[in-house]
């Protein structure tokens, strides 16, 4: 489970996340964690939180949002929002790294989501049986933007059946955890 003081690093995408209020400590209502993004650095993918609003404070640097059809640049000092069911997507626009204070309301299963995608990026590319079990656990905290939500449906859900008819369960690190015993 996340604690405040916390530090998870994607090896993928290069962010870095120092967890400074989790759901236990705020009773679900708020995840706040200070996200640093390397130059070039993004979030992976587009994408919708459909119960959850998003607060975006650039501590350091300079950020790109993308949100529907707009984009806009936020420096040191700016705020963006970015309300429940928003297409969007974030990237560092400068050239060094840069820092934005992040809360998530509410909580919901947002820091398990992070330390699972994480632990799965750990152990290398995840595989496609991977995400989709990752897209059905967290269905409430984060989807593909239309129309590639369908193909994620379509996708994820025969995924997922197959993944979890051979046993494959992973806990909140990504760590793939024993196959069930089979009976003789």
């Amino acid at each position: 489970m996340a604690h405040a003081g916390q530090i998870l690093e994607n090896p993928v995408s290069g962010e870095r996340f120092l967890f400074l209020r989790t759901a236990a400590d705020t009773e679900g209502e708020l995840l706040e964690f200070d996200l640093h993004l390397p130059p070039d650095g993004r979030v992976p993918g587009r994408h919708v939180h459909p119960y959850q609003d998003e607060r975006f404070e650039v501590l350091s640097g300079t950020m790109r949002f993308e949100q529907g059809r707009d984009t806009f640049v936020a420096r040191r000092g700016e705020t963006v929002v970015i309300p429940a069911g928003a297409v969007h997507t974030l990237e560092n626009a400068g050239d060094r790294e840069a820092v934005v204070r992040v809360q998530v309301r509410p909580a919901m299963k947002m820091e398990q989501l992070f330390e699972t995608v994480i632990g799965l990026a750990d152990k290398g590319t995840p595989k496609a049986l991977d995400l989709a079990l990752v897209a059905r656990e967290y269905k409430d905290e984060i989807k593909a933007p239309f129309p590639r939500r369908m193909i994620e449906l379509v996708a994820t859900v025969p995924l997922a059946f197959i993944a979890r008819r051979r046993g494959r369960r992973y806990d909140r690190r990504g760590t793939l955890l024993p196959m069930p015993a089979t009976r003789g």
